[in-house]
């Protein structure tokens, strides 16, 4: 059968039957644990953190649903810590890839994405509450391998937490509630020396947010003041969905995803509806405009979903 049958029986073959389903791949990711000083707010006050690569929260990974994550941790020889990865995405014995490593080690596990949704993950390490409690957290996101949402115009990740005044024990109450590791990061209203660092889009766009809830302790209430949740992903599943909602808790450990459109030019406060929480730190402004400049154009895009 010559080139030009064979190009014309497969389109016919994708007009009947649809296209074909994408090929399962291994998404290698690799990390180091790292032992540091991080800000965590604008002025300039700072804690002991322990991070992958480096920020809180760590790098976002991503594969599709089916797909195999293969996984190694290095433990910075300079730490003072063993160190460890939990994947909530996972399934698999954790006693073994789950298990500690200590400074200067490195471990490689793999583990099938069975299900899609947005998952939360963590150093396993003990204590696990000061590790946590340090920053030491991001998320993956597995997409449906058969994507049945509607298409988003922006995505954007964002992950509460708690900073303590002791991390170590967690005792007393919390000091501030951060959103990407920072208090008031994206929100210039509560704090001028945000410098005008907010979330980005355009009136109509199908805006998605990857939400985790790192704690330790303290429930989110997310809400998107001046807005609605047109569609809630509990988990990121899209067949856990619910629509039209004000409010959605997510849990210490949790992750969900959430769609939101503005029909109109101004701002929404994305925020945790626990007003200690939003009023020390836990609040983001997204605005809606119609004309952006060529770097807000970019901002949710092409993979970028940590504004910096």
């Amino acid at each position: 059968m010559d080139f030009f049958k064979k190009v014309a029986l497969a389109a016919v073959a994708v007009a009947v039957f649809g296209a074909a389903p994408a090929m399962a791949k291994t998404v290698k990711v690799s990390m180091k644990s790292v032992e540091t000083e991080w800000q965590y707010d604008n002025d300039g006050n700072k804690m002991l953190a322990f991070t992958f690569d480096g920020t809180i929260p760590g790098p976002v990974v991503r594969a599709t649903e089916g797909d195999t994550v293969e996984f190694t941790l290095t433990n910075d020889k300079n730490n003072k810590m063993s160190h460890a990865m939990d994947f909530h995405a996972a399934r698999v014995n954790v006693l073994n890839e789950f298990a500690p490593i200590k400074p200067g080690e490195t471990k490689t596990f793999s583990f099938p994405a069975t299900y899609p949704g947005v998952f939360f993950y963590h150093c396993g390490a003990m204590p696990m509450q000061e590790h946590i409690g340090r920053g030491m957290f991001g998320v993956i996101i597995i997409d449906p391998k058969k994507d049945t949402r509607p298409k988003a115009d922006r995505e954007y990740v964002l992950v509460q937490s708690e900073i303590y005044k002791d991390p170590t024990t967690l005792q007393g109450p919390f000091e501030t509630t951060v959103f990407n590791g920072r208090k008031f990061r994206y929100d210039p209203v509560h704090d001028p020396k945000a410098s005008g660092n907010v979330l980005i889009a355009k009136p109509g766009e199908r805006v998605r947010v990857y939400f985790a809830n790192a704690g330790p302790n303290d429930f989110s209430a997310f809400h998107p003041i001046a807005g609605i949740w047109d569609a809630v992903y509990l988990s990121g599943n899209p067949k856990n969905v619910q629509h039209g909602v004000q409010t959605f808790v997510v849990g210490p450990g949790d992750a969900s995803t959430f769609d939101l459109i503005s029909p109109v030019e101004g701002g929404n406060a994305i925020v945790t509806h626990t007003m200690r929480g939003a009023l020390t730190g836990g609040i983001a402004v997204i605005v809606f405009k119609n004309k952006l400049t060529a770097a807000e154009e970019k901002l949710g895009k092409s993979g970028n979903l940590i504004v910096p």
